[in-house]
């Protein structure tokens, strides 16, 4: 259930655990936020790959970079050739011209996966956010 007010969107999904039974055009394990919550600058993504099993292609981007989170799990990223070892912690860059895919290793891998049109960020939180005077129950005033 999608929650909405003037400034905002929520929707509160359960366990990263059910994921497995979001479907994204038959692939299994993956939920875009964007339609749902409204998004207008990036797209996310959730992500459950099983243990063992592997991207069935590889992919890149005409205008969109991404980023690759790793919550949990283990297993094996494949970027222009390469190869290379991600776990959870692992924080993955990817151009749009970048080809990509990945592998769940011994245990089902959770990633986040936020992508962006590169060169579309034009400031960061400290130059684009500032405190106001309101107060929260959890505040002391």
């Amino acid at each position: 259930m999608i929650t909405q007010g003037t400034n905002f969107s929520a929707e509160h999904l359960g366990s990263f655990e059910n994921l497995l039974e979001k479907d994204f055009k038959g692939f299994h394990g993956k939920y875009f936020l964007g339609e749902n919550l409204g998004l207008t600058g990036c797209e996310v993504s959730l992500n459950r790959l099983p243990a063992g099993k592997g991207m069935p292609f590889v992919h890149r981007h005409t205008k969109n970079e991404e980023l690759y989170i790793v919550l949990r799990g283990s297993g094996v990223f494949y970027l222009d050739g390469e190869e290379f070892p991600i776990s959870e912690g692992s924080l993955i860059r990817v151009a749009p011209a970048g080809e990509r895919s990945w592998q769940a290793g011994d245990e089902d891998l959770y990633f986040i996966c936020i992508q962006a049109e590169v060169g579309s960020l034009t400031q960061a939180t400290l130059e684009d956010g500032f405190r106001t005077d309101t107060r929260t129950r959890w505040m002391k005033k």
